[in-house]
């Protein structure tokens, strides 16, 4: 009698080898991942401590290569538009004053004329993203004043008049903004940043003038231009990542509070000046921790306290000591943010009842008389598209502030309209266009915000959706 075993036999049989064959892959795979989960973990902590300088280099590169050299002041003569893509959440209220400075090259003299006209605020921020000086309007008065930057080893005598500013990295951004009210106000802004000056201590000495760079045309899209620093952040691989990491953090030291994260990279096999030499293995687990790292970042701005729509900014911005996660997520969505007492940044991305804000969708913001945004300078709103771009759009209008021909209600409260189509010519001043069908957030700006707007006795109100 045949023993051969019936075709159901082996069909149940070949499932079986399928089965266990399963079970094995997913049994290598865990033992894989437990043995890598420190990596995976210190990838994760790395990539999201790292991530602030790393942006800011491939900022300063794109500068030098769309803009021109470091150390040159730039004087932006016109607003920016929608083509502008080197910062993300650029502002529509200001001209910008702005330069990226190798400390190595310098001491630095910086002065700004006396100016009772318009609020500016010109903040150095060091290679970490920290806002380390903030001359202007709020710290120097209306009367002026000169600063002598230098590096933190710098052991020179600071000339009589200047006060000394000490520059924590190598790397320093300089980006400074003029309050500037619509295009007719070009003129008198131009006069202000003209009275704005940035020369190395030596050619003050040797009274040569300074290297500037003015634009007086708003900045063109190059032919061959770099991408924007953000999608090159998303594209760039965790070794390249990592091992460009490690060579900034030689001439732009972590603070000292920064010792125990040096000590888990060290871990990694990552410290300044020494980038990493991993295997494949080690690649793949520290790429994994990178994708725990963004979904992180993801989380970090859904933890922020949200009143009727609208997150307000952590109170450390700008200063952020040892809180890395926030640290990553404002370089990531708003690069370059001035100090909470300069600037406050409401934003939402959802209305009143908690649904995404999309350009399908009609909406009012409405403030009851004497509801305003509570200011020392100004206030505005502006929309942005999903990827933090300003929404092009037939207009160019981009933001609407108290500085804009508003047409308030005969009770005194304001009514605003977010929308895509045109709205009736009563409603037009007060029209700011999204892109219908396309999901696009609000942030609000609140220049030099009184008490009310920083300790959470004020608010902005909800985003009403309307038929």
């Amino acid at each position: 009698m045949s023993t051969r075993p019936r075709p159901a036999q082996r069909r149940l049989s070949r499932l079986q080898r399928i089965v266990v064959a399963t079970l094995l892959a997913l049994l290598a795979a865990g033992a894989l991942l437990y043995t890598k989960a420190e990596q995976i973990v210190l990838g994760a902590e790395g990539y999201i401590f790292g991530f602030p300088l790393v942006v800011m280099d491939v900022t300063r590169a794109n500068a030098m290569r769309a803009i021109g050299p470091q150390n040159q002041l730039r004087r932006v003569r016109q607003f920016l538009d929608a083509r502008f893509r080197d910062v993300v959440r650029p502002n529509m209220d200001t001209l910008y004053t702005t330069a990226f400075l190798d400390m190595a090259q310098g001491p630095w003299v910086f002065e700004m004329a006396a100016n009772d006209r318009r609020y500016e605020v010109m903040p150095f921020m060091d290679a970490w993203t920290n806002v380390f000086a903030s001359p202007g309007t709020r710290v120097s008065g209306p009367g002026g004043a000169r600063y002598l930057l230098a590096a933190t080893g710098w052991q020179g005598e600071v000339p009589a008049g200047m006060a000394l500013l000490r520059a924590p990295t190598r790397m320093v951004w300089l980006i400074g903004r003029t309050q500037t009210n619509g295009a007719a106000d070009y003129k008198t802004v131009h006069k202000l940043q003209d009275g704005i000056a940035l020369r190395s201590l030596a050619d003050v000495q040797a009274g040569r003038p300074g290297n500037d760079n003015t634009q007086d045309a708003a900045p063109s899209v190059q032919p061959n231009a770099a991408p924007p620093p953000i999608v090159q952040m998303r594209a760039m691989n965790v070794a390249t990542f990592f091992t460009r990491l490690s060579l900034l953090m030689v001439d732009n030291p972590p603070t000292t509070a920064d010792a125990p994260m040096l000590a888990k990279l060290a871990r990694l096999g990552v410290a300044p000046g020494q980038p990493p030499q991993w295997g494949l293995l080690d690649t793949w687990a520290v790429g994994l921790g990178r994708w725990v790292a963004d979904h992180t970042m993801a989380r970090e701005l859904d933890k922020r306290p949200t009143v009727r729509g609208w997150t307000t900014p952590p109170g450390n911005l700008g200063n952020y000591g040892t809180a890395y996660n926030i640290r990553a997520v404002v370089a990531m969505i708003g690069l370059g943010a001035n100090l909470n007492a300069d600037a406050s940044y409401p934003r939402a991305s959802v209305d009143i009842h908690g649904k995404p804000l999309d350009g399908g969708q009609r909406y009012r913001l409405h403030f009851d008389k004497g509801t305003l945004p509570p200011v020392q300078a100004f206030w505005s709103i502006t929309a942005y598209g999903a990827d933090d771009f300003f929404i092009d759009n037939p207009t160019n209008r981009y933001a609407l502030g108290d500085r804009d021909p508003l047409v308030y209600n005969a009770d005194g409260s304001l009514d605003l309209w977010i929308q895509a189509e045109v709205p009736p010519p009563d409603r037009r001043n007060n029209w700011l266009p999204v892109r219908s069908g396309q999901a696009f957030v609000l942030n609000a700006r609140l220049y030099w915000p009184r008490p009310a707007a920083l300790d959470g006795s004020w608010g902005m109100p909800g985003i009403e959706p309307i038929p």
